[in-house]
């Protein structure tokens, strides 16, 4: 529990400093866009507007997230998570439009570019900070399972593409005075904005919906399938709900019908033990044990069954095809 609560108060900490050098940067860019009075350097600028209130939004979210479950919310508050990051995703879509907007006003009313060099250093610096932080972000996020964390990391990094065309375009500017090559490349990486908004606002959905995520259930089945036993004669209607970084899984397992209550449920435990020691998450289990019935007498490998009814055929590997079905399983 304990080491929960540090994990909580780590990345709330980490998502502080995010915040705080979101504003940071913001005002760097602003200063940027006085100097240069460059409309793809206001674009930039307008984004990190985005950066800091997705930093304070991301901030909240894991402080609601860490409360313990209550009477209102027995799941916890995880999910808040994927609230979160949905609107984190639809914000960056939103600047990558806003982006286009000023990129075409630029190519239509023609502007006239001033101290571009200074600009170039404010906004590389900017953008080299950004990826970092972004890259450090994503890599806490993984190894936690924040997606909050996950998606601040890739917001962060995704500007740092458009800062990087900001820059390629002053650059360009400053040696050719084209000044119409600053809001062309802009219109490009706002396009690339808005595809980023749409994965992160995608995922976001799919956990709020509770999208049965593959890499995960994969994950499940193969440490189940490499580690079962024989009493283990099928696990199916598997479902797996995601509560921020932890997990909440629901199944059935079928075991010998003559099994005391004390041996059933030892061997349920068993199947728990293994999930809990090989996933690294905080994971719930609601396990259901049911019978075998004399269709599973030909996937059952228990040798020398007392009760068998009918001759064992063949050992079914679990898919998740199998594992997620309903049905108990057959050679079928």
């Amino acid at each position: 529990m304990n080491s929960q609560k540090n994990t909580h108060k780590d990345k709330i900490g980490f998502q502080k400093l995010i915040a705080a050098f979101g504003v940071i940067l913001f005002i760097g860019k602003i200063i940027a866009w006085k100097l240069t009075n460059s409309d793809a350097v206001f674009s930039d600028a307008m984004e990190s507007i985005v950066n800091v209130i997705s930093a304070f939004m991301g901030l909240y979210s894991l402080h609601l997230a860490a409360k313990p479950k209550d009477d209102d919310h027995p799941y916890g508050h995880g999910k808040v998570e994927f609230v979160t990051s949905g609107i984190e995703g639809a914000l960056i879509a939103i600047a990558g439009i806003m982006i286009i907007y000023e990129g075409i006003h630029s190519l239509i009313v023609g502007k006239t570019l001033s101290k571009i060099d200074l600009g170039i250093w404010i906004i590389a610096a900017t953008a080299v900070i950004n990826y970092l932080l972004g890259y450090i972000s994503i890599k806490k996020g993984e190894k936690e399972n924040s997606l909050v964390l996950i998606s601040s990391g890739k917001h962060l990094q995704s500007d740092t593409i458009t800062t990087l065309g900001v820059v390629g375009s002053l650059i360009v500017v400053y040696f050719t005075k084209i000044y119409w090559l600053d809001s062309a490349v802009a219109l490009v990486f706002g396009c690339y904005i808005i595809f980023i908004g749409y994965k992160i606002v995608r995922k976001s959905l799919s956990g709020i919906m509770d999208e049965q995520d593959p890499e995960i259930l994969n994950q499940i089945i193969r440490i189940l399938e490499e580690n079962r036993r024989t009493e283990w004669i099928d696990v199916h209607n598997m479902k797996i709900q995601q509560f921020g970084s932890s997990l909440h899984i629901d199944a059935h397992i079928t075991l010998p019908w003559y099994y005391s209550l004390r041996d059933a449920h030892n061997e349920m435990e068993k199947v728990i033990l293994l999930l809990a020691k090989n996933i690294n998450r905080s994971i719930e289990f609601n396990f259901h044990m049911d019978d075998c019935k004399p269709i599973s007498c030909p996937v059952c490998q228990i040798k020398d069954c007392p009760v068998r009814e009918k001759d064992f055929v063949k050992r079914v590997k679990w898919t998740p095809e199998n594992v997620t079905s309903v049905d108990k399983h057959t050679v079928d």
